[in-house]
């Protein structure tokens, strides 16, 4: 393992891409819960957001197979450029070469579909060709099967790809708590996206520190009244 792969992920050593985050890709995933997937892909999205990562996105055949970006994750990024492909390997478009150049960071975050195909791909000639180091987010990337996403990740794993998750990636970014700078931005995708983390969050910021609950709307409480 070089030198490289044992620096932690920092806002300033990184840059993202999204690959294929589209309904009819996500239609045939089977490793991993759809609506799980969206939303460890969109937590993900808010936290490149949030440290200002360098963030590309691109898709394969819109209009004529795979459907829209999830507009959840368009709306973390408005106006951002969707570089188009037809090739099944990013790798292949120059647009996204050009994109992965201009960031100028060697370390990729990648996040996408599938896992054994558009992922796998990519990572192999981006490693290749372009001397990226690859990290591969496994829960916010999806297979056709368990089978296809595990093997494919093992695969890319033996090649020197660095496996993931996403909310490693957002804690990763935030390191120290003391960064107040990004501290309630995390704590926001923390309680929306990461499930009993979140939940634990919540629960400790009203029961514990007193604040209030972060319900938009009122609602009143009615006291308990025993049934005569």
């Amino acid at each position: 393992m070089t030198t490289s792969k044992l620096e932690v992920l920092t806002p300033d050593n990184c840059q993202i891409i999204f690959i294929d985050q589209q309904p009819q890709m996500a239609f045939g995933v089977q490793s991993i819960d759809r609506q799980v997937l969206k939303n460890n892909t969109v937590g993900l999205a808010k936290a490149a957001k949030v440290f200002n990562i360098p963030t590309i996105i691109t898709t394969v055949e819109t209009e004529s197979f795979s459907g829209h970006t999830y507009p959840e994750l368009l709306d973390v990024f408005p106006g951002k450029e969707i570089l188009e492909r037809s090739s099944m390997n990013s790798w292949d478009d120059q647009k996204v070469r050009d994109a992965l150049a201009a960031n100028g960071q060697k370390k990729v975050v990648v996040s996408g579909l599938w896992t054994e195909v558009c992922n796998n791909s990519f990572a192999l000639c981006a490693m290749l060709e372009g001397g990226y180091e690859i990290y591969m987010v496994a829960d916010a990337s999806g297979g056709t099967s368990k089978e296809a996403h595990d093997y494919a990740m093992q695969r890319m794993i033996q090649a020197g790809v660095i496996p993931v998750t996403w909310q490693q990636v957002l804690l990763e970014w935030q390191r120290d708590w003391a960064r107040k700078e990004t501290y309630n931005d995390v704590m926001d995708i923390v309680r929306e996206h990461s499930g009993a983390y979140g939940m634990g969050v919540d629960y400790a910021y009203t029961m514990v520190h007193k604040a209030p609950s972060r319900e938009k709307s009122q609602h009143e409480t009615l006291p308990p009244v025993a049934a005569r």
